[in-house]
């Protein structure tokens, strides 16, 4: 799951917006930083959004001058397990009987900031009669240094 980004310099840094989340805003000290910063502010977005039990943005194809920022594999589960209870009409508490587990817990099922086994959102939605679906592929584009998380992060613009 990737969301197209559009950076504006101002000044000494660089301002981050995605036409695709409404109250998306993010900024850093370099290309590199803001593109990192918009991970969390993509995941905040979408957590607000599963908060509100309102429907996940689809993403838009990336135009010209705008960079790909992708979410961690396990958020992209975490909010393919939430979009598969809209889809079937579950609430969290029918999603907690079958899986015999109490309400905290499927929060953190849902909760992009919880460091949830990926293997438990699986086991989810197994539950609910869905997969994760994982694939790896080449990045044709410059690596630019490590995402707060970790991950390896990429530039992608568009010419």
């Amino acid at each position: 799951m990737r969301y197209a980004i559009k950076l504006k310099k101002y000044g000494g840094e660089y301002v981050a917006s995605c036409r695709d989340l409404q109250g998306f805003n993010s900024i850093g000290e370099s290309i590199e930083d803001a593109l990192s910063e918009s991970v969390d502010a993509i995941a905040l977005i979408l957590q607000d959004h599963i908060d509100r039990r309102q429907p996940i943005p689809e993403a838009s194809e990336k135009k010209r001058g705008e960079y790909w920022v992708s979410l961690p594999a396990l958020d992209v589960a975490k909010i393919g397990l939430y979009q598969a209870m809209r889809a079937n009409g579950l609430r969290k508490s029918d999603l907690a009987r079958k899986l015999g587990m109490h309400a905290p817990q499927i929060e953190r099922l849902l909760d992009l900031t919880h460091s949830s086994k990926l293997e438990q959102v699986e086991a989810a939605l197994a539950a609910v009669g869905y997969r994760v679906n994982l694939s790896v592929e080449r990045v044709d584009a410059r690596r630019t240094g490590k995402f707060k998380g970790g991950g390896d992060c990429f530039l992608q613009q568009t010419a």
